[in-house]
């Protein structure tokens, strides 16, 4: 076992605050290139759905017209 003869200092206490604020910065790096990734796919799917769908109603809703010559 291991006996420190001083206390925790604040110079203790800032280190391992750094050592851990950074582990998380990486992660967080990670993690905001794979959310920008799904949310560009997640609006590109979102903007051909909403196309679709406004071709399938332009198209139920276009009037016919028929013209006979008498």
């Amino acid at each position: 076992m291991v006996e420190r003869d001083r206390g925790i200092t604040p110079a203790d206490i800032e280190a391992k605050f750094r050592e851990i604020q950074g582990q998380f910065g990486e992660a967080a790096e990670g993690g905001k290139r794979t959310l920008a990734m799904v949310g560009a796919a997640g609006a590109v799917v979102v903007i051909l759905a909403v196309y679709v769908m406004g071709r399938r109603a332009g198209r139920k809703r276009s009037t016919v017209l028929e013209i006979r010559r008498i």
